[in-house]
This record gives C-alpha cells, structure tokens and sequence, in this order.
C-alpha cells in the first residue's frame, strides 16, 4: 500500500453526557472526504481511543467503514497495552473495511525491542493488511528502534512509519537506512523536513479542522518539489502548531477546531476538559491569522519549468 498525501487521524464527537454522536462523527467523515484528504484514520489518539470501552472501540470501526464505504483508505488503531487486546481490535478492523493498521508501541508496559517487535508481528500475523507503524516514544515511553525495524522489515505488511519521536536523527535514520519503509510524518512542525527527506504522507491531527493548509503544504513540497513556498506556508502554519502543542490540550484544541468550521465535537472524556474561553479565543485568532496567509500564497503563480509549464 502506497500512503500518499493527508491522514486525518480523525476527532471523535461526545454528547454532553461524554456518550459517541455517531450523527456529528459522520458530519465530521463527510467533511474530510469532501475537503480532499487523502486518508482517514479511525481509532487514533485524536479520536481518544484510549477513553473508550472495547466494544466502542469495535462499534466505531464498522460504523466507520459504513460511512466511508471505499471512498478513502480507512486505517484503524490497533493501540493497547495487551498484544491480545491489539489482536482483537486488528481483526474487527479488518472486519470494519480496514485498508491498514495502525500499530502503535504498547503503553506503560516499557516493552523491549524486540518484546514490541513480536507484538507487532502478533497483529500482522492476525490480519494480515498492511500496517503503519506508530512510534511516539514521548507518549508510549519506549522507541521503535532499530533492532525492531530489522526483525519487522522482513514482513511485507510493514510499510511505512509514523514517526513522531521529534528527533531529527531519527528521520535521517529512516530516510537513509529504511527506505523500504514509507515515512509518515507524525511531528507537524517538522514536515518540511519530512517532505525534504523523501516523505510522501503527513498524518496530521489539525487537519480535522484546516485541511486546506496541511494540503496546500504536501502540493507545494511533495508534488511541486517548491520548497521555497513549502517554508512560507509552513510559516504561517507555526503558530498554529504551537498553541496545538502548548499545555499538553492537544485533543481539546482539535475538538475546538473543529466545532469553527460548524460541527459541534462536544466534550473530550474525562480525565481532559474544554479549552477555557482564553483558549478558545487565541486558537480562533491563530487559525484565522493562518487561513489568511496560507490563502494568500495559494493564490499565487505557480513556480513554471523552462517550458513554462506548471
């Protein structure tokens, strides 16, 4: 499987009463397939997997693949701390419509290389789909490393990498040593560097709620190979990646985001609260700011070759 383009790991809606809207999550779908990603993953630390029951877990899957029916590559997480509990979330994704998985490394356990390299081979060998491998060491506290991308590259499922660990040594690691393996970039103020080391996809919380700027960034840098506007629309995405990242409200903001652009996503589970009204205020400014510039420089010409072709 080529990942090729934007990965929306998608947000999951909550009623006032934390239950799913299954009515808002399908708002939510329609607008990303309409807005042109290229990708949607179900499942994922956006959509708060971790603050759901099993079977929720398994219930989202299928409905998931209802409303998507084929027309985007639906790639399902599998994370958990059981190599058993990923096992079953594996085999009903793929029972959902799954294109690929997610495999994540299992939290809290501090699993060794090679203990997460038989997990993830645990879930390759009980779906047996192509699988994105999810390393965010900062999260899980323990790294994919390379006595793991050894044994894991022998199987052909394993076929790209999100690589969230914010180590640029990591992604020249990758780049240089795996090229095999398809690079993903999971660490959003860093993809004009992924894109600059060979990465075809960007797997991007923020383009929940602004996928025209995460697309305008892959066109000018994956396809156009114009890296000069691929710096000034990353540029303008900074800020915005900031306050993503600022107080650990991730989840919160991209929920916020969202509920801009008209689809109430309701609450995150708790232990995690709203955005405050201070919040809430700064990101609408810094997405407003963003949206303007970014605008801007899509309405500029094109870079032409000597033929004058675009």
């Amino acid at each position: 499987m080529q990942f090729e383009g934007i990965y929306t790991p998608v947000v999951m809606p909550h009623r006032a009463d934390y239950s799913i809207d299954r009515d808002r999550f399908a708002e939510v779908l329609e607008f990303l397939i309409a807005a042109g990603v290229h990708g949607l993953v179900i499942a994922g630390t956006t959509g708060e997997y971790y603050a759901q029951t099993a079977d929720e877990r398994i219930s989202v899957m299928g409905f998931a693949g209802e409303v998507i029916a084929g027309r985007l590559p639906m790639i399902v997480g599998t994370g958990a701390i059981r190599t058993e509990d990923s096992v079953i979330y594996a085999q009903a994704a793929k029972a959902a419509g799954a294109d690929a998985l997610l495999v994540t490394t299992p939290p809290y356990a501090y699993p060794t290389e090679h203990e997460i390299a038989l997990h993830a081979l645990a879930v390759d060998q009980a779906a047996d789909l192509p699988i994105m491998l999810y390393n965010y060491p900062g999260r899980m506290s323990a790294e994919m490393g390379e006595e793991t991308l050894d044994r894991l590259e022998q199987s052909p499922n394993f076929c790209a990498i999100k690589e969230s660990s914010g180590s640029p040594d990591r992604l020249h690691l990758l780049a240089r040593k795996y090229p095999q393996i398809q690079l993903s970039c999971g660490m959003d103020d860093q993809a004009l560097e992924f894109f600059a080391w060979g990465a075809r996809s960007w797997t991007c919380a923020g383009s929940n709620f602004a996928p025209e700027a995460h697309l305008a960034l892959y066109r000018a840098c994956a396809l156009d190979k114009d890296f000069d506007r691929g710096r000034r629309i990353m540029s303008a995405m900074m800020p915005l990646m900031q306050v993503l990242e600022q107080g650990g409200k991730f989840v919160q903001s991209i929920k916020h985001g969202v509920k801009l652009r008209g689809i109430d996503c309701g609450p995150p589970r708790r232990p995690l609260q709203p955005l405050n009204k201070s919040e809430k205020r700064e990101l609408a400014e810094v997405i407003t700011t963003m949206n303007a510039a970014v605008a801007a420089i899509e309405d500029e010409p094109r870079a032409t070759d000597g033929d004058g072709k675009s």
